[in-house]
């Protein structure tokens, strides 16, 4: 008996430690609903710990049992932990990156009755699964706002005698030449330009979304090129990091940096996951094929504005422009405002359903401005234009 006890009680440890040695869970489960989330990185990048923020906050409020596996590559990696979590009982299971959505799609045809997401995906509305599904946000309008804040810095300096106007130059690090980093960068740009019309921008990819030195490297070069405020689409501390020590304004993304770079830290925009996860676990059968968030919803938002960097009346001329946005007398992307070779562009055909050959097969322009990820077309950008006032030093696919 004692033996048999030792051995029940060692097995028991087990058990224990093979349950705490994932990447998370939650066990109060009330609703027959368990979740499994998969990122690409863990809380160490600003983009994944977004996601996994949101996944807690939405999970416990509805009290549902959930899994998080972190560090899941965009690989068959991802593929596996897909059909690990299924495997597990999980009836929902969700991906955070990009390059994880072959596998999520795979899995999903082998498990016909758990529903698959994905953010930033582009191939649910082609592939038609039932039970694959894609998400992303109007986080165009967010960076938008964004690049308002970073406009009014610019007017401060060129008015308190800090630069000219034409050296009003933003420098802006990207992970890939992707439509959604092109979307991204030029909102932002778009954003400074309406209230800096002498704003320029040069722009610089390191080939990772996720990489601390070259991020920092990429902005120190970007700064000693002349760059007087620096933005980003990377998830590290990189980039914020090396305007605090050369006193450059800074906007980060996905979340406040203010703590790390009080003096340079302006405002960052984001997507709030935990809308569009309150929305799927409270109705497996009734999620949408291509979701968008946006302002309305509670989808995209900017964080606190820093205490230091940002220039007076900010916070006020950004809600302006937010209400501007909400009732659709301003358009992010209006055709107006930009051109490509000198040229306004009032027709274009984006390629929304990423065929082999990436052609155009939808017009994008309506009403005066390119309809990003709207009407019925896919949830993830497709602005893709290399319009003019923008320079890309180089570019990683």
């Amino acid at each position: 008996m004692k033996k048999f006890l030792s051995v029940l009680l060692v097995c028991t440890m087990v058990l224990g430690l093979c349950a705490c040695t994932g990447s998370g869970t939650k066990t109060n489960n009330a609703s027959g609903i368990k979740a499994g989330f998969i990122f690409l990185h863990d809380e160490n990048s600003t983009y994944d710990l977004n996601f996994i923020n949101a996944a807690k906050e939405a999970c416990d409020k509805l009290g549902i049992e959930y899994v998080l596996k972190t560090n899941i590559p965009e690989g068959q990696e991802c593929y596996d932990a897909a059909c690990e979590l299924a495997d597990s009982g999980c009836n929902f299971v969700f991906a955070d990156s990009f390059g994880h959505e072959d596998y999520m799609i795979e899995a999903a045809k082998e498990y016909p009755d758990v529903q698959f997401c994905h953010a930033t995906g582009t191939k649910a509305h082609t592939e038609l699964l039932p039970n694959f599904h894609n998400a992303f946000a109007s986080i165009y309008e967010g960076r938008y706002l964004a690049g308002v804040a970073a406009g009014m810095k610019l007017n401060e300096m060129i008015d308190n005698g800090e630069i000219t106007p034409d050296q009003a130059k933003i420098g802006y690090i990207g992970a890939y030449t992707y439509a959604e980093v092109i979307s991204g960068y030029t909102s932002f740009f778009l954003g400074a330009r309406s209230e800096c019309p002498s704003a320029t921008m040069d722009v610089t990819f390191t080939g990772s979304w996720y990489d601390e030195t070259a991020e920092k490297e990429a902005a120190t070069k970007l700064i000693g090129s002349g760059c007087v405020l620096i933005s980003q689409h990377a998830d590290s501390m990189g980039a914020p990091t090396a305007c605090e020590n050369a006193g450059v304004p800074d906007v980060s993304y996905n979340g406040s940096t203010e703590s790390a770079c009080p003096n340079t830290y302006i405002v960052s925009s984001r997507i709030n996951w935990a809308p569009y996860f309150e929305l799927c676990l409270s109705n497996l059968a009734g999620i949408p094929t291509d979701y968008v968030g946006t302002i309305s919803t509670g989808s995209v938002e900017l964080t606190s504005f820093g205490s230091v960097a940002p220039a007076v009346g900010t916070a006020e001329r950004v809600e302006e422009v937010k209400a501007e946005l909400q009732a659709g007398t301003r358009h992010v992307f209006d055709i107006e405002t930009f051109t490509v070779d000198g040229k306004k562009v009032e027709s274009y055909m984006a390629d929304v359903d990423t065929d082999a050959a990436y052609e155009g097969d939808h017009e994008v322009i309506k009403d005066g401005y390119f309809n990003e990820s709207g009407d019925g077309l896919r949830s993830a950008p497709y602005f893709d234009l290399r319009i003019d006032g923008i320079t890309l030093l180089d570019e990683q696919y």
